[in-house]
């Protein structure tokens, strides 16, 4: 959890995300101890209450839970509980408008995915 806050989007939807692309990148494993709030509190120098939301917005989420008087940890299954939210937000954000864009400039699906299959060697 070595990210800087930005002032993009809220500090505790900010600390969430965090945790999840550690949990996404193996660097907080399932049943691993979560930093407390207090200990996020302190890396980022902000108020141990914004840190409590953000991670219970996790716990919500069913990501973590509280093993009461140890602290919070990564339930089972959290990567792909993470993995497959994240996949179809980014359907919903980015797959229906690029498909919606494509329709309006008379692009087919062939062709998009052509355009995908160039840029991807251009990436390599």
């Amino acid at each position: 959890m070595n990210e800087i806050l930005t002032q993009e989007k809220s500090i505790y939807i900010q600390i969430k995300e965090m945790i999840e692309n550690d949990i996404l990148r193996d660097i907080l494993l399932e049943e691993e101890r979560v930093p407390s709030t207090n200990e996020l509190a302190k890396l980022y120098a902000i108020n141990p209450a914004t840190a409590a939301k953000g991670v219970n917005l996790l716990v919500d989420e069913g990501i973590l839970y509280k093993k009461r008087g140890i602290g919070m940890f990564v339930v089972q299954g959290a990567k792909s509980q993470i993995t497959a939210k994240r996949r179809k937000h980014f359907y919903d954000d980015y797959v229906k408008s690029l498909m919606a864009e494509a329709v309006s400039l008379g692009i087919t699906k062939e062709e998009l995915i052509e355009m995908i299959r160039e840029s991807k060697d251009d990436g390599e």
